[in-house]
C-alpha cells in the first residue's frame, strides 16, 4: 500500500499518535506500507508553528528535520505535472495547500490518509478517511 499523510496525519502520528484509529496505526507502522508526504505539508507545519496553532517542543525546522530522520517517509517533489494537476482536481474549495496534496496523490498514484472530509468527495483521488 502506498499512502500520502496528509499535514495533521504527519502531525498526529508523531506527535498524538492515540488520536490514530487502531487500523490506521497498523497501516502506518506496517513494513510493506509505503509512507509519502508532499513537501506542501512540510510548509504547512512551519507555517502553524510560525502563527501559534501547533506547539513542538523543538523549534518547527529541527522538528521537521527529526520527523524525517526518524520516520520512513517519502517525499513526493512538487513538479509541473502535480502543479498541472493542482488545478484539474476536483476539490469544493480553493486552499492551494489542499489542491497541491490532493494532486500529489493523484500524480504519484497515492491513497490520502486524512481527517478532511473536504477529500473524502473528490472524484479520481483515493482516500483512506479518519473519523
Amino acid at each position: 500500500m502506498r499512502l500520502l499523510l496528509d499535514t495533521h496525519i504527519i502531525l498526529w502520528a508523531i506527535a498524538s499518535p492515540e488520536r490514530l484509529p487502531k487500523d490506521i496505526a497498523e497501516k502506518l507502522e506496517d513494513p510493506s506500507t509505503e509512507l509519502w508526504y508532499s513537501p506542501i505539508s512540510l510548509w504547512e507545519i512551519l507555517i502553524l508553528a510560525e502563527k501559534g496553532r501547533i506547539e513542538l517542543d523543538m523549534e518547527a525546522e529541527k522538528f521537521i528535520r527529526a520527523v524525517l530522520q526518524k520516520v520512513p517517509l517519502r517525499e513526493a517533489p512538487i513538479n509541473t505535472e502535480v502543479a498541472i494537476e493542482s488545478r484539474k482536481v476536483d476539490l469544493p474549495h480553493q486552499d492551494p495547500a489542499d489542491r497541491f496534496i490532493a494532486a500529489t496523490a493523484v500524480v504519484y498514484d497515492l491513497t490520502l490518509v486524512t481527517a478532511d472530509k473536504r477529500f473524502t468527495d473528490t472524484g479520481g483521488l483515493r482516500v483512506i478517511p479518519i473519523k
